[in-house]
């Protein structure tokens, strides 16, 4: 049986892509850190729509623990294929004020961890077997402004390590990646406001979970596909923002 590893997949976007990996026949091992109860819930569910999947646990910002999380996912019958790189750390910060503990802790969490869990995973794969690592990254490497500056920074890298792994490790393993746009609701934004700013985008249509669904299950499906980065976001990283759509101002009618 195949497995697939995806980090941070207790809660929102990395819980929408475990329970569809499952659904596909893989053993899926749900990271978590601090969800552990949203990791639970995520594999009880898995279980209950008649897939399997355990939960496993990793401080990501830790290279140690990082390097040793692809060991925890070990099952008789189930040799790990596929990783989901998703956890992700993100903290407003802008150039004036970033600081370098911020730096560390955002590079090591989203760039140092899927670095060393890509590796951890070419060195296990069985001989013969092929592999696949996709990173979720963000539209906004398609569409720079400075807010968020060492969450963007870290996924400027991430994209750029995404090309290089494909290189890398081809053609035994294929290495693509998915940038949402605006999905769900996050920190203080109001149910209004997210609505509001969730179709503020040349399509007008919020991006759903489904359609980052449906671009995994792209990327699982086409065994041509790998080195590029599928961007999902309704056009929204074709809007040139100044400011992260966060902090866009309503418009005036």
């Amino acid at each position: 049986m195949e497995g697939a590893l995806v980090t941070g997949a207790g809660l929102r976007i990395g819980r929408a892509l475990a329970m569809a990996l499952a659904a596909d026949g893989f053993f899926v091992f749900v990271h978590h850190n601090r969800s552990g109860a949203g990791a639970r819930d995520t594999v009880a569910a898995i279980r209950k729509a008649g897939g399997k999947a355990v939960a496993v646990r990793a401080d990501l910002s830790s290279a140690r623990q990082a390097e040793a999380l692809v060991g925890k996912c070990r099952t008789r019958g189930v040799r790990l294929t596929c990783l989901v790189n998703n956890a992700s750390l993100f903290k407003l910060d802008r150039a004036p004020t970033a600081t370098a503990a911020d730096f560390d802790l955002h590079m090591a969490i989203n760039l140092r961890a899927p670095l060393l869990l890509s590796q951890a995973l070419a060195r296990q794969l069985p001989d013969g077997a092929k592999g696949l690592i996709v990173n979720v990254l963000d539209q906004k490497l398609f569409n720079l402004n400075p807010d968020f500056l060492n969450y963007t920074l870290s996924k400027i890298g991430l994209q750029g390590l995404t090309t290089l792994l494909a290189q890398s490790f081809a053609p035994r393993i294929r290495v693509a990646g998915i940038a949402p746009g605006l999905t769900l609701r996050s920190g203080s934004q109001t149910d209004a406001r997210f609505a509001e700013q969730h179709a503020a985008n040349p399509l007008g249509v919020g991006v759903q979970t489904e359609d980052l669904v449906r671009a995994l299950r792209f990327i699982v499906a086409t065994p041509s596909f790998t080195g590029d980065t599928l961007i999902v976001d309704s056009g929204e990283h074709l809007t040139g923002r100044p400011r992260d759509i966060a902090f866009d101002k309503k418009k005036k009618k």
